[in-house]
């Protein structure tokens, strides 16, 4: 992994989220794991503070695969509301980890549980909560 912009991510996301890392599976510790070093190094800040380039939880984000040169529109969401999101992403899953708390234009190299490395690029924020004055989604 080479590339690791810097994150920003919203105080209550981040509660939320050290909550699900604290109660992972085993078979969810990989991605838990690497979560909980993106939480560390990134910037937490209020939710109402938040600029409208970086993906939050519940933002539905547009990025390319650079690796396969596929652009895919997802949501990035909490594991338990996958079943409720047509193009949900969980955050639990390596790829939803990756996209928290990047920025538009932003390029992350992320390994996978299979030891693949992957590349990220953020193409657009179509929705974000705190941009829609959500900020306790």
């Amino acid at each position: 992994m080479s590339s690791r912009p810097i994150i920003t991510i919203n105080r209550l996301d981040a509660e939320r989220l050290q909550r699900l890392i604290d109660n992972a599976s085993d078979k969810d510790m990989p991605v838990a794991e690497a979560l909980e070093i993106e939480l560390e190094r990134g910037e937490v800040i209020e939710p109402q503070d938040i600029p409208e380039d970086v993906v939050s939880m519940n933002s539905q984000v547009q990025f390319t695969d650079l690796n396969r040169g596929k652009q895919l529109t997802r949501t990035l969401v909490y594991p338990h509301a996958l079943a409720g999101t047509e193009d949900g992403l969980s955050v639990m899953a390596p790829i939803g980890a990756a996209l928290l708390g990047l920025r538009i234009g932003d390029i992350i190299d992320w390994t996978l549980p299979d030891g693949h490395d992957t590349k990220l690029r953020i193409d657009a924020i179509l929705w974000q909560p705190e941009r829609a004055g959500q900020f306790h989604r």
